[in-house]
């Protein structure tokens, strides 16, 4: 609750012109069932491969436009395998609901993810997935965002017509076709004129170099620029944003790196690759990473599951140092070692501790990585049940930071008289969390409060 105040046709062989009416209806049902076990297969699991049929032309969505807000929410999500769309239809309205009751960024990559190549064959468009996801989001009040990642097989050295989803997230367009990629984008951008900001490509992702062991910063800088320029002749308004680098930190300090803390050592060639992009990109709007707070070679948060997200807020002020206070972007982050055993009361206290680094640290965006599933059943982290329905946790948490914490607005100090309860304070509210696994009372802002385990308490300030 809010706190107070597509897929394409695989072909089927053809049988012999003369095969008997009974051995056909056979082969029909059999090819039939084939075809559907394949369909019902996700991306995740489906590691053949797609063969591109000829789809029908259909015109580019009429989508709303993004609500005019007084603030940038700073807040979002990002839509991943399983979404809204993918929901029976009393639970997509929830979702739709859910999402929309507070505006917020909602994002969408152009291929995987919950949609299908855009362009299986060279100049041949299919747009059906991504223009149901950017119509469920437009019917949601979002303020669209679109991640241009991935590539379409034949601009990554396949076949063209046939799309490999076990491969797909590794490879990088080979840079003969960076200019492809390019005009990709562009028609991206001229299918869907209310969206304005775009981030280039996903992690680096095929751009690490391991003759070299470093990213390849110089390759993905050269297909950061041609699309950078192919975008803004589109619409000089578009904003775009680069390099999505993941930010790994290691609970040692041996490594040499020039940004470290309590949380572990930052590792350096994630650094050097953020600014080499700083240094020869032909122009950008904001700047991209993400990150998790687990260190990465013990695989726990260091020196404790809350503390660690102080990681964020570090690396964020580096960041705007590094490039002229430039927007900062987080596409997405992580608190959770693997295996946690985590509660989902925790699970939540700890990500409105790195909710609270964010803002603190001037975060311009957070796109939160939704993990819904296609099944029944539990679901840690979602937004919402999968296929009953039904508001979880993380849900309240993004749509309260949405309302009162966008970006630009004034944070006011508030003290706890106990520091395992953290507050973050603006004029007219403050969000309390107890980091402990144990009830807890404490004096803040002038007022006598108790919080249960890991609970998560709102509360106006002034008279809000």
């Amino acid at each position: 609750m809010i706190p107070t105040d597509g897929r394409h046709a695989r072909r089927r062989s053809r049988g012999p012109v003369a095969l008997g009416a009974g051995f056909l209806a056979i082969v029909l049902v059999a090819g039939i069932m084939f075809y559907a076990s394949n369909r019902a297969k996700s991306r995740s699991e489906f590691n053949g491969t797609d063969i591109a049929t000829t789809v029908p032309s259909e015109p580019a969505p009429e989508l709303e436009q993004p609500p005019a807000l007084d603030a940038w929410p700073r807040w979002g999500v990002t839509h991943t395998q399983f979404s809204a769309d993918n929901e029976p239809e009393p639970v997509l309205d929830e979702a739709r609901d859910l999402l929309g009751r507070v505006p917020m960024l909602q994002n969408q990559h152009i291929m995987g993810w919950g949609v299908g190549n855009p362009e299986p064959s060279p100049g041949q468009f299919n747009f059906r997935d991504l223009n149901r996801r950017l119509k469920f989001m437009s019917s949601s009040r979002a303020v669209p965002v679109i991640t241009l990642c991935c590539a379409p097989d034949w601009m990554k050295g396949g076949q063209a017509g046939r799309t490999d989803w076990s491969k797909n997230p590794t490879v990088a367009p080979e840079p003969e076709h960076f200019a492809d990629y390019a005009k990709l984008a562009a028609r991206v951008a001229e299918q869907y004129p209310t969206v304005r900001h775009f981030m280039v490509w996903n992690e680096l992702k095929g751009f690490w170099n391991p003759s070299t062991n470093k990213w390849d910063a110089k390759g993905y800088t050269e297909l950061y620029n041609q699309v950078y320029t192919a975008l803004k002749e589109v619409n000089p308004a578009i904003q775009v944003g680069g390099p999505y680098v993941s930010i790994d930190t290691n609970s040692s300090a041996a490594a040499s790196s020039e940004l470290s803390g309590p949380w572990g050592t930052v590792d350096q060639r994630s650094l050097d690759a953020i600014k080499y992009w700083i240094q020869h990109k032909k122009g950008a709007d904001f700047i991209v990473v993400d990150g998790a707070s687990v260190a990465k070679d013990d695989k726990r948060n260091v020196p404790d599951d809350f503390a660690a997200q102080a990681k964020f807020g570090a690396i964020t002020q580096w960041l705007r140092q590094q490039s002229g206070d430039m927007p900062v972007w987080w596409a997405e982050w992580y608190v959770e070692p693997e295996n946690s055993g985590w509660s989902e009361e925790k699970r939540t206290a700890v990500q409105a501790t790195a909710l609270m680094e964010f803002a603190r640290s001037g975060v311009t965006t957070a796109l939160y990585w939704n993990p819904q599933l296609n099944e029944a059943g539990e679901c840690p982290g979602c937004l919402w049940a999968p296929k009953v329905g039904g508001e979880l946790p993380m849900a309240g948490l993004l749509s309260g930071f949405a309302k009162w914490f966008p970006t630009g607005v004034g944070l006011v100090g508030v003290q706890s008289s106990d520091n395992r309860v953290r507050v973050l304070a603006q004029q007219r509210q403050v969000v309390m969390v107890n980091t402990s696994d144990q009830p807890v009372t404490a004096s803040v802002d002038g007022k006598q409060v108790s919080l249960a385990p890991y609970e998560i308490k709102w509360a106006g300030r002034g008279g809000a």
